[in-house]
């Protein structure tokens, strides 16, 4: 079983090596970030995999904290295309 793990976990790398193809080359800003956000969730994958095959569950510790920050990646780069709101005072006159 461990075998069928380490090969899934090595087709994922292959898919996340792909991905950086397309970071490097990508049309726009958005296609970056979605292989930015490929890049974590295989990422996530190949650790929880490969946790399962060695056994080694400190590894999912790592996975974790990997899915956490590409969350953090997603909304970093959503806030910086997002335009700012004009606050209420200003629209009211600044009163």
């Amino acid at each position: 079983m461990a075998d069928f793990l380490l090969a899934a976990a090595g087709v994922l790398l292959a898919t996340v090596a792909l991905g950086l193809v397309r970071i490097v080359r990508g049309p726009g800003d958005a296609d970056r970030m979605m292989s930015a956000q490929l890049l974590g969730t295989g990422g996530v994958a190949v650790l929880l995999l490969v946790s399962a095959a060695l056994e080694a569950p400190a590894v999912v510790d790592v996975a974790l904290t990997l899915a956490l920050l590409a969350a953090f990646a997603s909304v970093a780069f959503v806030k910086s295309g997002t335009p700012a709101l004009p606050d209420a005072d200003e629209e009211a006159g600044g009163r």
